[in-house]
């Protein structure tokens, strides 16, 4: 319908709301595309463990009174397809908080009745989003059959020459578009940066590579450029990948559902994609440190905001392997340790396996809890060298059939 859209090329990270099952998800995963499916806790939540033991990406997650978890222009297209959402309900305020995710020139795929049915009552809903999306300075560029598709604005020209007093009003310049951590919905359009940043994405798989422009506007406490730093986390985890892959035997492993706890620029992932382990990642930053969000979802990655003091927005047994660099030396004055470890041990798969990176004192803690767990633990030098003061632990969860259980099934 709308060729421009280029699923694999222009458009590489999308947002599927009401997923169901997550079948649309599914389907572009053979594209190249990466889609965040999330639905609420209701009657179909089931659907959602549904699509993650299927191994593809999906969350917890529902238009309420609070942003969802994902930064400012973070998705290519966002898709609504009977989601049961009514987008013009309390002023637009849940269609404001799609625009604030879309990214600059990204689209809204919209299929429900009143697209298509020429019912009094749904007509009247269709002439409401017309009105609405007309006010955010969306574009309608297709409507066909039962689906319409908008397009948001590149720039803030349109939202700047709108008359004055038009509802919804301007967001104040100064708020941080990006916090989402139990931030409220705000009744406003968010607006562009000026910088343009967010409107040039490179088209993929280039942006996995290309410094994002966000990074430069990201706060960061460090010696070197971020450029530097950027490149230097891409390279140490393209060889710690190459690593894993040759001396832990990660291509024996089934990978698939993959978390990094403590995601910086979403280097491990990519890394992931460098050396062709077919897995997608969930990369998580924690509330604790810089949003670098940004960032992430710049170069074509999934990601979210999560304070590990907290339980996980996902369901028992849902990852194959969880990625935990430095996590422990960061979240140990603030969280409790066993509380972090039991989590990943709700959320990992039975045969899983969890990759903890951190200095010799947290890992010798750790290792007594994992094991309490009735974990497999093995310990592992960094390749850093014999005085290296980190270590690397590899734990295994147990399959939950024991020879005793089975007997005792028998």
């Amino acid at each position: 319908m709308v060729p421009d859209i280029m699923f694999g090329h222009h458009t590489r990270v999308v947002l599927d709301v009401g997923c169901g099952a997550a079948s649309f998800g599914a389907y572009l995963l053979s594209r190249n595309v990466l889609t965040m499916s999330i639905a609420p806790k209701d009657v179909h939540e089931n659907q959602i463990q549904f699509a993650l033991e299927h191994n593809v990406p999906a969350m917890v997650a529902a238009f309420a009174t609070c942003r969802l978890s994902y930064p400012s222009q973070a998705f290519d297209l966002i898709h609504c397809s009977r989601c049961r959402i009514n987008w013009t309900r309390d002023d637009g305020i849940w269609l404001l908080e799609v625009n604030r995710m879309l990214q600059a020139g990204g689209y809204f795929s919209w299929a429900a009745q009143p697209v298509y049915k020429h019912e009094e009552a749904l007509e009247e809903q269709w002439i409401e989003m017309l009105n609405l999306t007309a006010r955010l300075c969306w574009n309608l560029v297709k409507k066909e059959g039962y689906i319409a598709i908008w397009q948001k604005p590149f720039n803030n020209i349109c939202y700047l020459s709108r008359e004055a007093g038009t509802k919804p009003p301007l967001c104040d310049p100064n708020d941080d578009v990006d916090n989402v951590w139990y931030i409220d919905l705000k009744l406003c359009i968010t607006q562009l940066p000026e910088n343009g940043f967010g409107a040039n994405v490179a088209s993929w798989p280039a942006r996995l590579e290309t410094p994002p422009d966000r990074l430069q506007s990201i706060q960061i406490d460090a010696y070197i450029t971020r450029n530097e730093l950027f490149k230097a986390e891409s390279k140490f985890w393209n060889e710690t990948i190459a690593n894993f892959v040759r001396g832990l035997g990660w291509k024996k492993i089934r990978l698939r559902n993959v978390m990094d706890m403590r995601a910086s620029f979403g280097g491990f992932a990519a890394a992931l994609i460098e050396n062709k382990l077919d897995a997608w990642v969930l990369n998580v930053v924690p509330v604790s440190e810089s949003n670098i969000l940004p960032v992430i979802y710049e170069r074509g990655l999934l990601g979210v905001m999560h304070d590990w003091c907290e339980l996980f927005d996902t369901y028992l047994r849902t990852y194959e392997l969880l990625q935990a660099a430095g996590l422990f030396s960061v979240e140990r004055k603030r969280c409790n340790m066993s509380t972090i470890m039991l989590e990943m041990d709700r959320i990992l798969r039975p045969g899983g396996h969890a990759y903890v990176h951190d200095s010799i004192d947290v890992i010798d803690e750790l290792q007594d809890i994992a094991k309490s767990m009735g974990w497999k633990v093995h310990l592992h030098e960094t390749g850093e060298g014999p005085n290296s003061s980190y270590r690397i632990m590899v734990c295994e969860k147990h399959l939950l059939y024991t020879r005793k259980s089975q007997n005792q099934n028998n």
